[in-house]
């Protein structure tokens, strides 16, 4: 990851943001819980001289979060930033951060404020790479637009049947949802295998387990041949469990997407015990705070995947930061039926051979079509 070029400066004239619902005919299923609709929170940034940027905001649970984002953008961020200029999008950042800060201690919403700073923070550096004419992978640094994918958020209900669907639309890896039971976790296992025995799979526990449970499960998965195991115990565990977890040399250990400072970053990096570190950009950091970790993250030979399990912006610029990472990880694409997702993201809605090219437009590459979304738009 090389250093940017600067562009030029930006005066906010408007920000507005856009709550979306699709439904769903096949809920997603976690171990924790259950989306029975794909909501998004899209936030739409422009400045003095009508360049528009684009962000999203993470809002899967609960599922009133995502009106509440909005309600919150809409009545504390908003009057921080509109007629407010700026040189640079870490400067965005940085402010909208401590002016909401002891707001997030009163009202003990740190997440929710975490994400909505994350949502702007992403339309920022969508605006700045469209008012300097690149796409964000080059204004980031980056020195070429191809990326390796993995489908994701695969469902424990014959995912077999799946996974053979996506194998025809070009994807070479895979990542199951198990923390479920362990004979429906086991039988998935061994269903796939039949079916990809040399392809990469990885699974998702969700935070499913204790500890003592961990141990004896990870240890039962090692047959199976996988390329990671993320979050097998809760992602607040103290971090002695996770190197405990690593220990066993068999086990590549992935958490990161509910890391949500850079303290516990800084702590996941320095035990040693994952080897793959998964930021959610639209959760947490935005790409102001999430690019000092990926940098340090390149230095300590871990690997950097992004997090995304939700609508197109942001799976947009997670697969642009991921571009100009210079990391050899994966970008996860959720396998499941999402318009919210797949009617933005052309440029990833082509998979050869597991990998994807980004195209030379400025920015992410892509804006909503609001009236081709209107059927999913609650206000």
């Amino acid at each position: 990851m090389k250093d940017r070029v600067l562009g030029s400066q930006i005066t906010i004239r408007n920000i507005e943001v856009f709550v979306l619902r699709a439904p769903i005919s096949n809920p997603v299923k976690t171990s924790f819980g259950i989306m029975t609709n794909r909501p998004a929170v899209f936030v739409r940034l422009e400045d003095s001289d009508s360049i528009v940027g684009w962000g999203e905001i993470w809002c899967n649970f609960p599922n009133c979060g995502a009106e509440h984002r909005a309600n919150l953008l809409n009545e504390n961020f908003k009057p921080l930033l509109i007629n407010q200029t700026f040189n640079a999008p870490e400067d965005i950042y940085q402010l909208i951060s401590e002016k909401t800060a002891v707001l997030a201690i009163q009202s003990g919403e740190y997440g929710p404020i975490a994400q909505t700073i994350a949502g702007i923070d992403l339309a920022v550096w969508d605006l700045f790479s469209r008012k300097s004419a690149q796409p964000l992978w080059k204004y980031l640094g980056g020195s070429s637009p191809n990326i390796k994918t993995y489908a994701s958020g695969i469902n424990p209900d014959h995912p077999e049947i799946i996974i053979k669907e996506l194998l025809m639309q070009g994807c070479t890896a895979f990542k199951l949802k198990i923390g479920f039971n362990k004979s429906l976790d086991f039988e998935n296992l061994s269903n796939i295998r039949k079916l990809i025995p040399n392809h990469l799979l990885m699974v998702d526990a969700n935070q499913a387990w204790d500890l003592p449970t961990a141990i004896e499960r990870i240890k039962e998965l090692e047959r199976f041949n996988l390329n990671w195991i993320e979050e097998p115990i809760r992602a607040d565990s103290p971090i002695t469990h996770w190197q405990e977890l690593s220990s066993n040399p068999r086990v590549r250990l992935a958490a990161g997407e509910n890391m949500a400072d850079e303290k516990s970053f800084d702590e996941a990096i320095a035990s040693k015990a994952f080897k793959v570190i998964q930021p959610d950009i639209a959760k947490w950091g935005g790409i102001s705070a999430c690019l000092p970790i990926i940098k340090k993250l390149n230095q300590y030979g871990i690997e950097y995947c992004p997090h995304y399990l939700g609508g197109g912006i942001g799976l947009m610029a997670s697969a642009h930061l991921l571009a100009a990472s210079s990391s050899a990880g994966m970008l996860e694409i959720d396998s499941n039926i999402n318009p919210l997702r797949s009617l933005l993201t052309q440029p990833l809605n082509q998979i050869s051979n597991g990998q994807a090219t980004l195209s030379d437009k400025p920015g992410i590459g892509i804006a909503p079509d609001l009236g081709a979304l209107s059927q999913f738009l609650i206000h």
